[in-house]
């Protein structure tokens, strides 16, 4: 008995070392920052998402027991101040400033997304980590990965895959991290979303001919990304309903353009992009910038990815699909 009870503590030791960092406890904004916190961190690590389904970034108000949350939490991951609103004031005070990390700065920051497009080929343990300042610093993990105009940063693998080098050199840093296993997970991921983007990429061939609109300007990084053609933006702010001259315009371009096809996210109001185009000959594809329906697993950025992918290619003619 004292053998079997001594075994049984030697392997319940052994779990304590392998996973050393099970009671990190990590906050993500939004859900697509918490598919790449799973895909970088595995199962070490409990993370919690403050935007729930069905809700937008742009608009949310956060309950009092998600600021208790926030003040409990290890590390907390958002995009930045022109995304979450609701987090500026909080996360910009002196009480977060060690734990809060962005990846966007609201301005004044140049331009990083032809470099990092330039550079997606490097092994995650090839690169110079103090590029950013992450080991200078450790606080310090600000800085910007697009241009100050479009937050919607995630929906581009290639910015994404900053986000998760990010991520992982937060992770690193906490107490009781395995930098090596954060390692190993990062360039899986990095494998797999190479992978995934030129399978994508390949899929796309045929919409050549195909005019896509989307509501609104979240689904712009991701076309960019791809080389698809984005005709036009229904409205330039979803806080707010466009104005009677750009709904003009709009109609216009729908009018004009050959296979229309509009992208509409689930968690804006229908009724009002239906009448602008009722009575005309336009297809409507539904995709999710927010990721609401994708399971919280190690693969569920790749598994956003091809959600996005498989709503652009409802758009092509159904003799070609």
């Amino acid at each position: 008995m004292p053998q079997k009870i001594t075994r049984l503590a030697t392997a319940l030791s052994a779990l304590a070392i392998a996973t050393p960092s099970a009671a990190t406890n990590v906050v993500a904004s939004i859900k697509p920052v918490e598919l790449l916190v799973k895909a970088v961190a595995g199962d070490s690590v409990e993370v919690s998402t403050l935007v729930p389904p069905g809700s937008s970034p742009h608009n949310y108000s956060m309950k009092p027991s998600q600021r208790r949350a926030l003040e409990q939490a290890d590390v907390i991951f958002w995009v930045g101040p022109e995304m979450e609103t609701f987090l500026n004031r909080l996360l910009g005070g002196k009480e977060f400033a060690g734990r809060s990390v962005s990846f966007l700065e609201s301005e004044g920051a140049e331009s990083e997304h032809d470099e990092h497009h330039d550079e997606h080929n490097h092994e995650p343990e090839h690169e110079e980590h103090d590029d950013h300042g992450h080991h200078d610093e450790p606080d310090l993990h600000h800085h910007d990965h697009g241009d100050g105009e479009d937050p919607h940063i995630w929906v581009d693998p290639m910015l994404a895959l900053d986000m998760a080098k990010d991520i992982r050199n937060a992770l690193a840093e906490l107490e009781g991290a395995n930098p090596e296993q954060l390692n190993a997970n990062l360039e899986r991921f990095q494998t797999e979303l190479l992978n995934k983007e030129q399978s994508i990429r390949a899929s796309f061939a045929g919409l050549d001919n195909v005019s896509l609109f989307a509501y609104h300007d979240a689904f712009t990084r991701y076309a960019e990304h791809y080389g698809l053609t984005l005709e036009g933006v229904l409205t330039l702010n979803p806080e707010l309903s466009p104005g009677a001259r750009h709904i003009a315009d709009v109609q216009a371009k729908l009018e004009a353009a050959n296979q229309p096809c509009l992208l509409t996210e689930p968690q804006f109001n229908r009724q009002w992009w239906r009448s602008i185009t009722e009575g005309l000959n336009v297809t409507f594809s539904t995709w999710d910038p927010l990721a609401t329906d994708i399971e919280s697993t190690p693969s569920g950025y790749i598994e956003f990815q091809q959600s996005v992918a498989d709503a652009v290619l409802k758009c092509l003619p159904k003799q070609t699909q």
